[in-house]
């Protein structure tokens, strides 16, 4: 019996993320991935603008990341975290609790960035139980954001415009306000200061804590906005004895300009989430971190233990890895080489204003978007993208990228170039079809 074609078997058995089975369109086949390029099986070399999803942010088969998990290999790959510890686990512990905000002081290993937001909402609802305010059991959360796809953390996600409406009301019913007004230098007027307050006085007395992707909303529209409403929240947060949670999954290790996003509004949040960096892509790895007062106050209660235990809890080889990772970050002066990035992109896909389709184009640190007027037709997109070797992943009416830090100026203005390329003959491609449907 002849077996299927590698791209057959994919297409009629495995399923991709956000996509049906059989998908309405081929996946590309990659052969192997090397510094910022992928390459395919007929051999078609890709730059990656996306990072794979934001996650391999030194490129690929980078030397100090092979070395550090092919070392850790050699001792073991993984041991049980329940009852037992092991060196990678601490060595990364001690990284970051010297580079996250300050106040953060206990660390919870996590499996991927979605395990790390339930995580944080279990820890921020067993620390108000054991604080004894026994109203506070509900989340907030901002429209236009998203924390993943598990089952809580899609209850947090913008309800409504959001990626998980179809499960509606079988989800937790958690609170809302307005999307932070974008812009990311742009002051609060005072009807918006006045909204977030006035909600905080009609819920605060129900909240548990309060989750934000801090500066920038990531899968819920690529929205930046500014610190302001950050120093507001954690005043809020802090008045009505709400925990404030904030995602750094996207944002953490220099995404935005600052090693933590936070950093931007001079706050720290009582419980952050990382991930997607944090290995540099090579391992699925996410921790949520809290705040001294938040562990002891768990501890000193009925219920000490904090009541979630994954099988892969602290992987030495995550670990391992991720402390090379953390090294890599930390020798790069990641502002200095983010604001470059900005500086470039502004520059390259400012063009992109003039045309006839496009809504707006906003870069921050290492991230760009091109919104477009409406969503895009990924099958017609996708083989524009591969004709012109690179690779993003638009999503709706976004168009962007968040290239890898190793990125030379060349390969950048090269990256964004082509990506002007492809956004043009898409939109002329669109004109075309709209004007012979007429």
């Amino acid at each position: 019996m002849t077996k299927p074609a590698t791209s057959d078997f994919d297409q009629n058995h495995l399923w991709h993320p956000y996509a049906s089975l059989p998908p309405t369109y081929p996946n590309i086949v990659i052969d192997y991935a090397e510094g910022i390029y992928i390459v395919t099986e007929d051999g078609t070399r890709l730059i990656d603008g996306m990072s794979s999803w934001w996650a391999s942010v030194h490129g690929y088969n980078h030397p100090d990341l092979n070395t550090a998990i092919t070392k850790q290999l050699g001792k073991m790959a993984h041991v049980m975290f329940g009852g037992l510890t092991h060196q990678p686990a601490i060595d990364l512990g001690q990284k970051l609790l010297s580079i996250v905000p300050k106040g953060l002081d206990a660390i919870f290993y996590a499996d991927s960035g979605s395990i790390a937001v339930e995580v944080a909402l279990k820890m921020a609802l067993q620390y108000q139980i054991a604080a004894k305010r026994s109203t506070k059991r509900q989340f907030a959360s901002t429209r236009s954001g998203y924390y993943g796809d598990t089952w809580h953390a899609m209850s947090v996600c913008d309800p409504v415009n959001g990626m998980h409406s179809l499960y509606g009301k079988q989800l937790p019913m958690q609170h809302f306000v307005s999307a932070p007004p974008l812009g990311f230098e742009r002051r609060l007027t005072q009807s918006e200061h006045d909204e977030l307050t006035r909600f905080f006085s009609e819920y605060g007395s129900q909240l548990a804590g309060f989750i934000i992707e801090p500066i920038i909303q990531g899968a819920g529209g690529m929205r930046f906005y500014s610190s302001e409403y950050l120093q507001l929240l954690r005043k809020l947060c802090n008045d009505y004895d709400v925990v404030l949670i904030a995602d750094e999954i996207a944002t953490g290790f220099g995404r935005s300009g600052k090693l933590f996003a936070c950093e931007h509004a001079d706050i720290s949040p009582d419980i952050m989430t990382i991930g997607k960096a944090l290995t540099g892509g090579y391992m699925t790895f996410a921790a949520t971190l809290c705040t001294r007062q938040i562990a002891d106050t768990i501890h000193h209660s009925d219920y000490p233990a904090l009541m979630h235990g994954p099988t892969f809890m602290g992987n030495p080889l995550a670990c391992a890895v991720a402390c090379a990772s953390i090294d890599l970050i930390m020798s790069y002066d990641i502002e200095a080489r983010t604001a470059n990035m900005q500086a470039v992109m502004q520059q390259q896909l400012a063009p992109a204003m003039a045309l006839n389709g496009v809504k707006e184009v906003r870069c921050l640190g290492a991230v760009a978007v091109i919104e477009l007027e409406i969503a895009v037709d990924m099958p017609v997109f996708q083989a524009l993208l591969i004709n012109n070797g690179i690779w993003v992943r638009p999503f709706g009416k976004l168009v962007y990228i968040m290239p890898p830090y190793v990125i030379t100026d060349d390969e950048l203005v090269t990256l964004c170039q082509a990506l002007l390329t492809v956004v043009t003959s898409y939109l002329n491609q669109v004109s075309v079809t709209n004007r012979a449907s007429i």
